[in-house]
C-alpha cells in the first residue's frame, strides 16, 4: 500500500470557491480511482489561497486482475456468429470452453486482464481532473488551451514517494512546490504528504484552512483575554478569511470615536461585507471600537503600517456608512410610505404598500386574540414595519431590513414596543433564529408571514418538490413557532380566513381567477378560488407541524389523526392532544385498544360494503343478548360521556384514562360475541355497537389515521 500527494499551484484562487473545490477534487479523483477498481483506507483535502492538494492513504501499487466470463453463442451456432464473438473478446477459437446449461451447449470467453500499475492510471486519471474541474469561474492564459480558475504554476504527484510523471498544458508534475508568497518564496522538494506538511509549515504556510481559521479563532480570543473583550463569533466570516492568507497574523486596529454613535449592526455590515474585519464586544455586549486585521505577512514593524492603512481605509467606508444614517434620521419612517407604491411586492400580489394595508389590518385582528398586544401599537408597528426598506443604509446593506427600522423609530420617539416590532417582524426566519415574545411584535410578524402565505396560495404560486422560491415553507414554520412558543390560542383557520378577504378585490388575483373561470361568474369564482386555497394553506400548515415536531420526537401519523378532527385549529390544544395520544399509545392499553379500533372499523367497512348499507348510531339496549356486550355498551355509554368533558375541558390525560378503560370490555366482546349473528336484527345491532367504539374514539383523534 502506498500513499498518493496531489498538489495544484497556482495564483489565488477566490475564498468563497475553495472549499467547494477541495470537495471537488477529492470526490473526482476517488471515485475515478474506485472506477478503476483502486481503492483505498483514507482521502483528505486541503486549501489555501495558493493551492489544492489532496492526500490519499492505502493505495495499492496495482491494479487487481480481473477474470471475466463472456456467454456467446450456442457451439452449432452459424460460423459468422462464432466468428463476431472472437473478434469482440480478442480469442481464438481453441481457447474458449463449452458450457452446458439447459438450454443447450454454448461457447464461454474467458477473459483475464492483468491489472495495470497505479501509477500509470494516476497519470492517465490526473490531467482528465484537472481538464473537466468545474470551477464556478475559469479563465485561459498564454497560448494554452487550459481552462483553470487561475494560471497553473506547478504540480506535485508523488505516489509511494516516486514522482508520477504526466503533463497538463505545458505544465510537468514534480515533487517541489513553494512558500509563502513572501515570507519564503524558494522552491523546494517534498517526500510525502507528512514532509510536505512540516515543510510548509517551516515555509509560513498551514496547508489546512481548519487550522488556519482555529488560528485566528485562538489569536483572537488571546487578544480579547488580555484587553478585556470578546472577539464576535462568526463562522462564516472566519472561514472567509481563514481563505484568505495562508500564514494568519493577527493585528488589531481602532475604529474612530466619530463612528461609534451609528447604530452598531450597521458597523458591523460594513465592517464585514467590505472589509472582512473580525471585530469584538466589551463585557457589557457592546460593540468596542477596534477591529482585527487577518494579515498574510509578518511585517518587519509589527504591523503599524498595514494597521494605519487599514484604518484610513476602514474610515473612508464608515464615513459612507454614517453619511447614512445621518441622511436617513432626517426623514421620518411615515414619509416613506407613499414610496412604498412604487415597490413591486410580487407581481400578482401588488406593491408593498398593499402589502403593508393588508398586514396591517390582519396584526390589529390577531392582536386582540394575543395576550398584552395593544391594537393601536399593532397598526403602528405594522404600517411602518416596511418603511425602512426606502432608506439608504438597507439600500446598501439589505440585511438590516428591520433593524434600521428600529433605530429610526427609536429616534423619532416611537414606543419601545412598536420599535421591536418593526425590527422582529421579520423573524424567526430560521429553525435558529430568535423567536420573538413581545405581544405586538408577535401579532406584527405573524401577520406579515401569513399574508404572504395567503397571497402566494390565492395566485397559485405554491411551493413544489424542493422548489419554494418565495420561502413559505419557512414562513409556514414561523407563524409555527410564534403560535407554540408562545403558548398562543386561537384559530388557525380564523387568521387564514381574515388574510384571505383582502385579495379578493386584488386585480392579479381575479385576472388569475378569470383564467381558472373559464366564462363563469368570475366574482362567485374568487370566492370558490379563495375558499380553496385557504383550505389548502390549512393542509399545508398541517404538512410544516409534522416536520417542526419530528424533531421533537412527535410521530407524524398523530399530528394527521388529531388534525383531521373537524375545526381542530388550535395549535397549542392540538399539541397538548397529541402528545397525550402518543402517550396513551406507548402503553399497553392503548396499543391493545388500537389494534381492536383498527378490527372493529374494519369489520364495521366490510359489512357497510357487502350490505349497501350505514352502520352509524347507537345500538338498542333491548336487543343486546350477551353480557359481553351489554357491559361493553355500557362502558362505552361511560367512556364517550367522560372523554367529552375530559376533552371540552381539555384535559387529554384524562380522556385518554376514560379510552383505556374500553380495553379489556372490548377484548371480551371479541372473545365471545359473534359479530355476524344469523338472526339479522342481532347482527345490525352488533354492528352498531362495533361502529360506537368508532364514534368514542374519534373524540379524541381520528384513529383510522394512526399506524401500525
Amino acid at each position: 500500500m502506498a500513499e498518493l500527494l496531489l498538489e495544484l499551484l497556482s495564483e489565488e484562487i477566490p475564498a468563497r470557491m475553495q472549499a467547494r473545490a477541495a470537495e471537488d477534487l477529492k470526490r473526482l479523483l476517488t471515485e475515478k480511482l474506485k472506477a478503476a477498481g483502486l481503492e483505498f483506507t483514507k482521502a483528505d483535502a486541503f486549501v489555501t489561497p495558493r493551492r489544492l492538494a489532496l492526500v490519499i492513504d492505502g493505495l495499492p501499487v496495482a491494479q487487481p486482475d480481473v477474470k471475466e466470463e463472456r456467454k456467446g453463442p450456442r457451439v452449432d451456432a452459424p460460423a459468422q456468429a462464432i466468428d463476431g464473438f472472437l473478434r469482440s473478446t480478442g480469442l481464438t477459437r481453441d481457447q474458449l470452453t463449452e458450457v452446458e446449461d439447459k438450454k443447450g451447449t454454448f461457447l464461454v470467453a474467458v477473459i483475464e486482464k492483468q491489472g495495470g500499475a497505479t501509477a500509470d492510471v494516476i497519470a492517465q486519471l490526473v490531467p482528465e481532473v484537472i481538464r473537466s474541474f468545474p470551477w464556478p469561474k475559469s479563465m485561459r492564459w498564454g497560448a494554452g488551451s487550459l481552462t483553470w480558475v487561475r494560471p497553473l504554476h506547478s504540480i506535485i504527484a508523488l505516489f509511494g514517494g516516486t514522482v508520477v510523471p504526466f503533463e497538463v498544458d505545458g505544465v510537468a508534475s514534480g515533487d517541489s512546490t513553494v512558500g509563502h508568497r513572501f515570507l519564503a518564496p524558494a522552491r523546494f522538494a517534498v517526500t510525502d504528504f507528512a514532509d510536505y506538511k512540516a515543510k510548509l509549515r517551516k515555509a509560513f504556510v498551514i496547508v489546512d484552512p481548519r487550522e488556519r481559521k482555529l488560528d485566528i479563532s485562538e489569536h483572537l480570543d488571546l487578544y480579547g483575554q488580555q484587553n478585556g473583550l470578546l472577539p464576535i463569533e462568526d463562522d462564516g466570516l472566519f472561514d472567509e478569511v481563514a481563505g484568505l492568507v495562508e500564514w494568519p497574523v493577527i493585528l488589531v486596529g481602532n475604529i474612530d470615536t466619530a463612528f461609534m454613535d451609528v447604530p452598531p449592526e450597521a458597523l458591523i455590515s460594513a465592517i464585514k461585507t467590505h472589509q472582512k474585519y473580525p471585530m469584538f464586544r466589551d463585557r457589557e455586549g457592546n460593540l468596542a471600537p477596534r477591529f482585527a486585521i487577518v494579515s498574510n505577512l509578518a511585517a518587519k514593524d509589527g504591523g503599524k503600517a498595514i494597521i494605519a492603512g487599514n484604518e484610513r481605509v476602514l474610515s473612508a467606508r464608515l464615513s459612507d456608512t454614517k453619511f447614512f444614517w445621518d441622511l436617513d434620521s432626517k426623514t421620518s419612517l411615515e414619509s416613506r410610505l407613499p414610496a412604498l407604491e412604487e415597490v413591486v411586492f410580487h407581481e400578482k400580489l401588488g406593491t408593498l404598500g398593499e402589502k403593508v394595508r393588508r398586514v396591517t389590518a390582519l396584526a390589529v385582528e390577531l392582536s386582540r386574540s394575543i395576550p398584552g398586544a395593544d391594537p393601536e401599537k399593532a397598526r403602528e408597528a405594522a404600517g411602518l414595519a416596511k418603511a425602512d426598506l426606502r432608506t439608504e443604509m438597507v439600500g446598501e446593506f439589505p440585511e438590516l431590513q428591520g433593524i434600521m427600522g428600529r433605530y429610526y423609530a427609536l429616534a423619532e420617539g416611537k414606543s419601545a414596543e412598536v420599535a421591536e416590532a418593526i425590527a422582529d417582524h421579520y423573524r424567526p426566519q430560521g429553525p435558529g433564529d430568535k423567536c420573538p415574545t413581545a405581544p405586538v411584535s408577535v401579532a406584527v410578524a405573524m401577520a406579515d408571514k401569513i399574508d404572504t402565505l395567503v397571497g402566494f396560495f390565492a395566485v397559485g404560486e405554491v411551493p413544489t418538490g424542493s422548489k419554494d422560491p418565495f420561502a413559505l415553507r419557512r414562513a409556514a414554520l414561523g407563524i409555527i413557532r410564534l403560535i407554540l412558543e408562545n403558548n398562543l390560542r386561537l384559530s388557525l383557520r380564523s387568521a387564514i380566513g381574515s388574510a384571505r378577504h383582502p385579495y379578493a378585490a386584488l386585480p392579479a388575483v381575479k385576472k388569475y381567477v378569470d383564467e381558472l373561470a373559464k366564462g363563469e361568474a368570475v366574482e362567485d369564482t374568487v370566492r370558490v378560488v379563495l375558499r380553496e386555497s385557504e383550505f389548502k394553506v390549512v393542509e399545508f400548515f398541517a404538512d410544516r407541524l409534522k416536520v417542526y415536531l419530528r424533531e421533537q420526537g412527535v410521530r407524524h401519523d398523530l399530528i394527521t389523526a388529531v388534525f383531521a378532527l373537524s375545526g381542530e385549529d388550535d395549535l397549542v390544544r392540538l399539541l397538548d392532544r397529541v402528545k397525550a395520544l402518543q402517550s396513551f399509545l406507548d402503553t399497553e392499553d392503548g396499543v391493545n385498544l388500537l389494534a381492536a379500533y383498527k378490527r372493529a372499523t374494519n369489520i364495521v367497512r366490510i359489512e357497510e360494503k357487502k350490505d349497501g348499507a350505514s352502520y352509524d348510531g347507537a345500538a338498542d339496549y333491548e336487543q343486546l343478548a350477551q353480557e359481553e356486550e351489554k357491559v361493553l355498551h355500557a362502558r362505552l355509554a361511560d367512556a364517550m360521556h367522560a372523554a367529552e368533558i375530559s376533552v371540552k375541558d381539555e384535559r387529554f390525560t384524562d380522556a385518554m384514562a376514560a379510552l383505556a378503560g374500553l380495553r379489556r370490555p372490548v377484548d371480551a366482546f371479541f372473545d365471545h360475541v359473534t359479530v355476524n349473528a344469523e338472526d339479522a336484527d342481532l347482527r345490525r345491532n352488533r354492528l352498531l355497537l362495533l361502529s360506537q367504539i368508532r364514534a368514542t374514539l374519534n373524540q379524541v383523534a381520528d384513529f383510522s389515521k394512526i399506524e401500525g
